[in-house]
């Protein structure tokens, strides 16, 4: 699924070059659920961006599916990700002045599909995360566990090849977090997702099958 091979980056700042990660060797299998740990500032979340097509790497190949998205052109890596990833941040980011099936149904909008089908796919999987009686409701009138699956449906709606998680329960309580934890392995394990989870909470981490941890831009083998 994802093959990482001597990944570095590193941004200017004047004359100043300041090394995020280096040289990182990686691979995840299809249907994995792996956890990235490390403390503040040790990359984490830049290698899981790298992963995503968010952002690229200063040198090196990233190969997902067998494409090296480190060597796509702006305009292909965009599409690349709208039809390859599904996103889960840690706010959620969703459009306050939609409903939870209109934001689901957001996604779709890049697609070739009739305005029937996608309102059928957002409906669906708002079904999969336990939403199917909150699909009308606006995310000021859902707790931050359902705002939270809401996100989490947005992100499988285009049933993407891969699921990126930056820290999905950071911003929950406990038994929310629980919840959610439980929701990402179903998706693991009953629908084949490969899920890459960016996490500082080591309870999240027990939930993947691999945990790698990364300490100042080095990944930990």
């Amino acid at each position: 699924m994802v093959e990482i091979k001597g990944i570095s980056k590193f941004y200017q700042r004047g004359n100043q070059t300041v090394p995020v990660l280096e040289n990182i060797n990686l691979t995840i299998a299809d249907g994995e659920f792996i956890a990235l740990m490390g403390p503040s500032g040790s990359g984490k979340s830049t290698l899981l961006n790298l992963i995503a097509g968010i952002d690229t790497p200063s040198s090196g190949h990233l190969y997902v599916d067998g494409i090296d998205i480190a060597t796509l052109a702006e305009k292909d890596l965009a599409r690349w990700r709208a039809d390859h990833v599904g996103f889960i941040f840690q706010f959620y980011n969703l459009m306050p002045v939609l409903t939870a099936h209109e934001n689901v149904e957001l996604p779709l909008s890049l697609t070739d599909l009739t305005r029937k089908e996608r309102k059928e796919h957002a409906a669906l999987v708002l079904t999969i995360v336990g939403l199917k009686d909150r699909m009308d409701h606006y995310p000021s009138q859902l707790s931050g566990g359902q705002q939270q699956r809401v996100a989490i449906a947005r992100a499988l709606v285009t049933d993407p090849t891969l699921i990126v998680a930056d820290e999905p329960t950071g911003d929950l309580d406990r038994e929310s977090a629980k919840d959610i934890l439980k929701l990402l392995q179903q998706l693991n394990q009953d629908l084949g997702k490969t899920i890459v989870m960016v996490t500082h909470d080591q309870t999240a981490a027990d939930c993947a099958h691999l945990v790698k941890h990364l300490d100042k831009g080095v990944l930990n083998q």
